[in-house]
């Protein structure tokens, strides 16, 4: 799963058709929760645009206000929350790094992974619009898929993290659902790394750049490379 993650840097993120002019506007965020706004990518009517969604996806036909932050690829034509975004409102989710927690009876240590080269990623996203009389959500929900080797000694599940050349083909409304379903992989783990860092991520409140520095270890191993 995915449940917490980051954006320092968005300006490095290879994108193609969107206005960079307004990702130099966002500060660093380095424990980004669900019900925040993330920094998006859609496609609507062949025009690109980067936008801030609510990160928990909310169903158009929901009777209340209650998001899930992540939808399983195995699973996500067939349940009704997430079927109709899978095929006319999907998105890219940026991110330069994402927590994973590594459970040992009372003991939960984070980890952060990132790329091997620090650089930022779309995670594969999925968006709807809610409306109950006059208040109106749109919201996003990040695909996981089973873990790659780097993931799986932590959690089972990670989120789908797409190729840059896999972009133009998940973000065209026209994609056959076949087609999508092919590039919703785990990602290589010989391209990423990890390591443990401060427990104070578990808090949702601090935000700060100590948040992704390497810390010892209380379970597991320090550091982990692929």
């Amino acid at each position: 799963m995915c449940g917490r993650f980051t954006l320092k840097t968005p300006r490095r993120i290879n994108l193609h058709r969107v206005d960079y002019d307004f990702l130099d506007q966002i500060i660093p965020r380095y424990n980004i929760a669900p019900t925040q706004d993330v920094l998006t990518v859609v496609e609507r009517e062949k025009q690109r645009e980067v936008t801030s969604l609510q990160w928990g996806l909310i169903p158009y036909w929901s009777k209340e206000a209650k998001g899930s932050i992540n939808a399983r690829v195995e699973t996500i034509e067939q349940k009704s929350t997430f079927s109709e975004s899978f095929l006319r409102r999907r998105c890219l989710i940026l991110a330069d790094g994402f927590y994973e927690w590594e459970r040992n009876g009372k003991v939960s240590q984070p980890y952060y992974f990132q790329m091997k080269d620090g650089k930022p990623f779309a995670f594969a996203g999925i968006w709807d619009r809610w409306r109950s009389n006059d208040r109106t959500i749109t919201s996003c929900a990040i695909i996981t898929t089973t873990a790659n080797e780097l993931l799986a000694e932590i959690h089972h599940r990670m989120p789908v993290i797409l190729e840059p050349e896999a972009y133009d083909l998940w973000l065209n409304e026209d994609s056959r659902p076949a087609d999508l379903k092919q590039i919703l992989l785990p990602f290589p783990a010989s391209e990423m790394m990890s390591f443990t860092v401060s427990r104070d991520v578990n808090d949702t409140k601090i935000d700060d750049e100590h948040l992704v520095q390497r810390v010892d270890s209380e379970v597991g191993v320090n550091l982990r490379l692929f």
